[in-house]
């Protein structure tokens, strides 16, 4: 059931349920990146470098999140788009097998000048099944809200 702009409130919080990070995935992080980097793409390169093993592209782990972040707040029809990104970081590598999963708080919202607009900030924190950050920072979306009295 979808909310409201109206109903979000600061400090709301979701937990997503978790998924599991395959060879599959590493795969099409490189086919559709380009990035075939040996660092993801060379298991014996891969196993002398620190993190031991393969690991994904950086960005796979913001689209997984961003992915897995949808729903909260679930604002269905109301969202008008994406606004951007800030802090993002990675702070551990995702590697095959890691299963994650997304923490999400509602950090602001504010109706805009041009009326039945309002934004949302949310932090979204990419986890893994251990509770260590892999990734976090803050999206911003824009959605309908209703329209201020006149």
């Amino acid at each position: 059931m979808s909310s409201r702009f109206e109903d979000i409130e600061v400090g709301q919080r979701w937990t997503s349920p978790g998924r599991t990070l395959t060879e599959a995935d590493l795969t099409l992080a490189c086919m559709t990146s380009g990035d075939w980097h040996p660092i993801h793409a060379d298991a014996e390169f891969a196993g002398r470098s620190l993190a031991g093993q393969r690991i994904f592209q950086g960005t796979y782990g913001l689209h997984v999140a961003m992915a897995m972040a949808t729903p909260f707040p679930d604002l269905g029809a109301d969202v008008i788009g994406a606004l951007g990104l800030s802090d993002w970081h990675y702070a551990a590598p995702l590697c095959i097998g890691d299963t994650v999963h997304v923490e999400v708080e509602i950090a602001a919202k504010r109706t805009t000048s041009r009326p039945g607009r309002g934004v949302v900030e949310r932090r979204i924190t990419l986890k893994k099944a251990d509770g260590s950050v892999a990734q976090q920072g803050t999206a911003q979306m824009m959605a309908r809200c209703a329209e201020e009295a006149a």
